[in-house]
């Protein structure tokens, strides 16, 4: 059995789809029974299950060859980094039972480094809680996903601005689109644990090993490519324009993020902004999606497009 945490998000939904085109049992694991119908439908066997839930946590791994494991951004929380550290515990406690599976851990571009990356630290903190308890555990560090400039689309469509964290907008840097992140993942865990990637040798011990693989898309951009792309499948001009540091915060407020998951954020971006946040030099192997940037920005303007049509209707 696969058991997929997350399986409702674009890289579960696709490390899903992919295990179910082979034939491969998955249990897809959600918080919200409204998510089970979709999954359902491509032979899923859906489990709802809190993270902070250990005793539903042991359930869903029940019976377990591989897992997808996450750590998932809480929305509108006042203390994220504190919800964040409380998962991490949780499902470290609850896979520290469960040692045969194999691991794939969702993690990020960055998270070699344990201070001065923002939200990215929490990620260095969940692989090395899981180095602890899995002995098979791959880490997949993807780069950011192509699909987060959703989250400022309507403003470049509405206004032909698009207002960029990326500081200065020709600077170049990794992305990949959410669902070649989920293709890697299925195909990781389809191979099983592999520690011929780089070992990674945890605290405490001389022989647990853990792969660590980078995925990131065909080529790198810029925020200035993103702009372009968007008018590329809307027909409408774009430029990118980079946001004043001291509008970040405003910013991410106006978005609903509270002041701690702002500065979080704004800590990332600085770093990303400093040439910080990359590929780990000469640690395990890499992947790279074939999804590019103009299908992934295509897809959310048409999706963009579609929805705002709904709605006037």
């Amino acid at each position: 059995m696969y058991v997929i945490f997350g399986a409702a998000g674009k890289v579960g939904q696709t490390a899903a789809m992919q295990l179910r085109k082979a034939s491969l049992p998955v249990r897809a694991v959600v918080r919200d029974a409204k998510h089970a119908a979709a999954l359902e439908a491509i032979g899923c066997d859906v489990f709802v299950a809190d993270l902070h839930d250990i005793e539903a946590l042991d359930r869903a791994l029940d019976g377990a060859q591989g897992v997808q494991m996450l750590i998932p951004l809480p929305r509108g929380d006042a203390r994220p980094a504190d919800t964040m550290r409380k998962t991490i515990e949780v499902t470290a406690r609850a896979l520290a039972t469960h040692r045969d599976a194999h691991v794939v851990a969702l993690s990020d571009y960055g998270a070699e480094l344990d201070a001065g990356t923002g939200i990215t630290v929490l990620f260095h903190e969940f692989e090395a809680a899981l180095r602890d308890v899995s002995p098979k555990l791959t880490v997949l560090r993807s780069a950011e996903h192509m699909q987060n400039w959703s989250r400022v689309l309507p403003v470049a469509l509405s206004n032909g601005v698009l207002p960029s964290f990326h500081d200065p907008v020709e600077k170049r840097f990794p992305t990949v689109s959410a669902h070649d992140v989920g293709v890697v993942s299925a195909r990781l865990l389809r191979e099983g644990f592999d520690a011929g990637g780089r070992p990674g040798v945890s605290p405490g011990s001389s022989t647990r090993t853990t792969r660590i693989v980078s995925v990131e898309g065909p080529t790198r951009i810029c925020a200035s490519d993103v702009a372009q792309a968007i008018e590329n499948a809307s027909g409408r001009p774009v430029k990118a324009i980079a946001l004043p540091r001291d509008q970040w915060a405003p910013t991410l407020a106006r978005a609903g993020l509270s002041d701690q998951h702002a500065q979080l954020i704004v800590e990332l971006f600085d770093a990303h902004n400093a040439g910080r946040i990359d590929i780990e030099a000469g640690a395990g192997d890499r992947a790279n999606g074939a999804t590019s940037l103009d299908s992934a920005i295509g897809a959310m303007v048409t999706s963009n497009t579609d929805h705002t049509s709904r709605a006037l209707d």
